[in-house]
């Protein structure tokens, strides 16, 4: 377990490094110059390249890299251009903010999801099978920009049950913080369904369909036994990887959702660096998100090797 671990490690922080450079890359080819873009378009050039100068940006990129990477590894992610702070702090914010709406949208859709999956499986070719199976895929190709703008004017104009932001007073209380969260929640989980459904579905019919189910229905166990017992814990197998690999989609999601909900989280902050072309912020919040992306896929290996033993055996290979 400990060489599978590790192994996981090693390619996770491979991953990150050739993350880092793709980051740099795409972070020079941001049009405009830095010292122009902070002075102002009236600024002397003398001011900007002195600006330059003290920011490094006028240095070699190997150069730039290099010291980018030496402070990042060291958790100093430089200060923000456009707000003059530094970038820990504004993704350490965002983060907090990001994760409770996150959190709120798995402890959704993943009991919603995964029940729907094995309903479906249960109900196979039926109606109610038809019905999860087509409404989740139908509510996945939905883009989150028009489910949400949907939300706002039904739930939050029509009807007011909900607030049309997801930003709650300052030193809300957690029932105030989550009747906030809800309704930004349900992009998410309208996309999020349909994928952790379907392959809960297939994990289930699967195991439904296998040998040991079979020798198990033949010496007379009842069917809930053999279902809690045997199926569930090698259907749901797949779905723990699903679970972990829609991370990635999430954090591409909370963009779009936390912008049109005026919420301040990763999503939001790093559409601000992008328009502002703030390359500190840009390139920290996208390094501190792979970072997580990769955690969480740790996680769920770790967690599917705990289940599934072979895993550990391949991973030694």
């Amino acid at each position: 377990m400990t060489r599978f671990v590790l192994r996981r490690i090693g390619l996770a922080l491979i991953t990150l490094f050739l993350l880092s450079i793709l980051v740099f890359i795409g972070t020079q080819l941001l049009p405009g110059d830095v010292g122009r873009r902070v002075l102002g378009p009236f600024a002397t050039q003398e001011a900007v390249d002195a600006l330059n100068e003290r920011l490094g940006t006028d240095r070699a990129l190997i150069v730039q890299y290099g010291d980018w990477v030496g402070s990042a590894v060291q958790g100093d992610l430089g200060d923000s251009i456009s707000f003059s702070r530094p970038v820990t702090e504004l993704l350490g914010r965002a983060l907090r903010n990001s994760a409770k709406l996150a959190v709120v949208s798995f402890i959704i859709v993943v009991p919603l999801g995964v029940l729907g999956g094995i309903i479906a499986a249960l109900k196979r070719g039926k109606l109610t099978d038809r019905l999860i199976t087509v409404g989740g895929l139908s509510a996945t190709v939905i883009p989150e920009f028009v489910s949400g703008i949907v939300l706002i004017i039904v739930f939050a104009v029509w009807l007011d049950w909900f607030p049309g932001t997801a930003t709650a007073p300052p030193d809300s209380g957690f029932i105030t913080q989550l009747h906030h969260l809800i309704l930004p929640a349900i992009p998410l989980v309208l996309v999020l369904f349909g994928y952790i459904a379907r392959i809960t579905r297939a994990g289930m019919i699967e195991a439904l369909e296998s040998d040991y189910v079979r020798t198990a229905t033949l010496k007379g166990l009842p069917r809930t036994t053999i279902i809690r017992r045997e199926v569930l814990r090698n259907a749901l197998l797949p779905t723990i990887a699903v679970v972990a690999s829609q991370i990635g989609y999430l954090i591409g999601g909370l963009v779009v959702v936390e912008v049109l909900f005026n919420y301040q989280g990763i999503g939001r902050l790093l559409f601000d660096a992008a328009q502002k072309a703030d390359f500190p912020l840009l390139a920290g919040g996208v390094l501190v998100v792979g970072a997580a992306f990769q955690v969480s896929m740790l996680l769920a290996d770790i967690a599917y090797s705990l289940l599934n033993p072979r895993i550990r055996v391949g991973g030694k290979a």
